[in-house]
């Protein structure tokens, strides 16, 4: 008699580091095939080695919340993503996914989408991938390393391609990506999906862009401003849109929107990622930090309204203010509270 199928699960969460958080992940055996989510057992961790917990009470648990198809291990073995808790089964102050989940819950009604813009910096023995070496040594100037072709002009497409096959191969919402305008940094897209969707996507597709670096020698910089100087910065944009916004006239519910996210600017600023002053400067197709303001067509804008939206009436927005090392649970939770919100007051409480 043959034995029950092994099944490898590497079991996906996020850290307690800040400003900025990680990934981790821990792999466990299962016997027999999973096909539901209440096949995976809940699991546990050393929460005093990720700023999780106290070394006298260090236990922390993992509620799995989705899992993917294993795209490094192949069939049959999953990615699971998992929740943080509490040794009593209380929601770990960490876990900011189960207040968007409760806000996602609130706002169904209005059917909101997201899609996420993802850049990053590869880097080489820490220097930006297809740097000159020296700290002294640059490359030419910006310019013809936007969705560029050719050795000169791009670093590290192999691992951008392997990422690109891992993410659809895991049944991601993997929309599309480019070479960014700095040499060594890339753009992928998630989206448009709702809200839990799109933020467990991004993870999940960090954390294998992640993962499949360790086989390039490439590490990968969420950094904002990963060159100081007159290089571009590292953002994370936004697009949003309800089910008001998609309809025709709907660009009356994306301008009152904007007017909206103008009154709750320094409030969205405060989640929208660390050392983001130093990417929002009013330069490199972004907007002053201490400036609110939306536009058509306008990448210098805080809220970009695309030219194709304003042209038929309806569609969606775009806001450039997140930072790459966002947390993409804290932003959707943001724009849902200030869109859908009938006061101007705080983002903070749920």
């Amino acid at each position: 008699m043959h034995g029950r199928t092994k099944i490898i699960a590497e079991y996906i969460w996020i850290d307690g580091y800040a400003p900025t958080a990680n990934t981790r992940s821990k792999w466990k055996v299962l016997d027999g095939e999973v096909t539901r989510l209440e096949d995976i057992p809940a699991w546990g961790f050393d929460g005093s080695s990720t700023k999780q917990a106290p070394g006298d009470k260090s236990d922390c648990a993992l509620q799995p919340v989705a899992f993917y198809p294993d795209p490094i291990r192949g069939i049959p073995h999953i990615l699971v993503l998992c929740e943080v808790m509490n040794a009593d089964g209380s929601v770990h102050k960490s876990n900011t996914r189960a207040k968007l989940r409760r806000l996602a819950k609130r706002h169904a009604d209005e059917e909101p989408l997201f899609g996420i813009e993802q850049e990053y910096t590869l880097l080489k023995n820490g220097r930006v991938a297809g740097w000159p070496e020296g700290s002294d040594s640059f490359p030419k100037p910006q310019g013809e390393f936007y969705c560029a072709v050719g050795a000169d002009n791009v670093a590290g497409r192999a691992l951008v391609e392997r990422h690109m096959k891992a993410c659809l191969a895991a049944g991601l919402a993997y929309a599309g990506g480019n070479a960014e305008v700095l040499l060594g940094q890339w753009e992928y897209q998630i989206g448009a999906v709702g809200p839990l969707e799109v933020c467990d996507h991004l993870w999940v597709a960090r954390w294998l862009m992640d993962r499949l670096g360790e086989e390039y020698g490439l590490t990968v910089t969420l950094e904002p401003k990963p060159v100081k100087g007159d290089w571009n910065g590292t953002g994370a944009h936004t697009n949003f849109s309800s089910k008001a916004m998609r309809e025709p006239g709907g660009m009356k519910a994306i301008r009152a929107a904007c007017k909206k996210l103008g009154m709750r600017h320094r409030q969205h600023i405060a989640v929208y990622g660390a050392d983001n002053d130093q990417r929002l400067t009013g330069l490199h197709e972004t907007c002053s930090i201490r400036e609110f303001r939306y536009g058509v067509s306008d990448r210098g804008a805080s809220i970009r309204i695309p030219l194709a939206t304003a042209k038929q009436g309806y569609g969606y927005l775009e806001d450039r203010r997140p930072a790459a090392n966002m947390d993409p649970y804290r932003v959707c939770a943001a724009l849902l509270r200030t869109i859908f919100s009938v006061d101007h007051g705080s983002l903070g409480g749920d």
